[in-house]
């Protein structure tokens, strides 16, 4: 008689765990890549070279138009590893807020703020 495979309704307080070490080294880089990029910004156009290039051919507001993207970007970043800190608290991380199944640990390791599966995204895409 075969047995009915039954899918877990969330990962375990051990994973949980582990994502969220994960998380918190991911959230630390985050935070030294924006520093970075707020620090460039601070200091993009004090020089005299900066500011005589930048009244050249615009490679000052190019410059620092990108950094400010990418501040922006870590911005985001963080905020949505910080909100993947909460599911863990609230024990609801990994599930698929479409399909209410897991997602798979492999994509939480990879995109570890991940809130759909790759099925449900899948399906959001078509």
């Amino acid at each position: 008689m075969l047995e009915k495979v039954t899918e877990r309704a969330r990962y375990s307080d051990q994973e949980l765990q582990e994502f969220k070490t994960l998380i918190q080294e991911k959230i630390s880089e985050a935070r030294e890549r924006l520093k970075y990029y707020l620090d460039q910004l601070a200091d993009f156009g004090k020089t005299e070279d900066a500011k005589v290039r930048g009244l050249d051919d615009g490679i000052n507001s190019i410059e620092s138009d990108h950094l400010a993207t990418m501040a922006s970007r870590q911005r985001k970043l963080i905020n949505h590893l910080e909100g993947a800190l909460v599911r863990i608290e609230n024990k609801t991380y990994g599930v698929c807020r479409v399909t209410g199944k897991l997602i798979s640990k492999q994509r939480l390791m990879a995109v570890p703020h991940a809130t759909l599966s790759i099925e449900a995204k899948n399906r959001l895409a078509h």
